[in-house]
């Protein structure tokens, strides 16, 4: 597998599907990933919410596959998400995670597939 081209139009795609994130719930970096046809990069989404500098995007509402706010190099932002993502109702048990299925988003995809087919699907 090449190196991952990290491109505006990428970065653009991933902030599309963030910004339909419903209020009081969360997805996760790898579903954010799948969504925006990006499948296998989550990586990516982290990097792209990392670089975040337009405004009307609802960063906080993206979270890793435990459930949990993923540490951050700015003090204080895990807080901050925490405490927007409370406000929307969303509850963090004692080891600080949040129940997936309770507040995962579940978007319509409209008749298409959720991820793309690899090659090894067909296998």
């Amino acid at each position: 597998m090449g190196a991952v081209k990290l491109s505006g139009d990428n970065y653009d795609r991933i902030y599309a599907v963030v910004r339909r994130i419903p209020r009081g719930h969360v997805a996760t970096y790898g579903q954010i990933a799948d969504l925006a046809g990006l499948d296998g990069r989550a990586r990516q989404v982290g990097y792209a919410m990392r670089t975040l500098t337009i405004e009307g995007v609802p960063w906080h509402r993206v979270v890793n596959a435990r459930g949990q706010i993923s540490a951050r190099a700015e003090p204080g932002s895990d807080l901050i998400q925490r405490q927007l993502l409370e406000s929307e109702g969303v509850v963090f048990d004692a080891a600080d995670r949040l129940k997936l299925e309770d507040y995962r988003w579940r978007p319509k995809m409209d008749g298409r597939p959720r991820r793309r087919p690899r090659a090894q699907d067909s296998l």
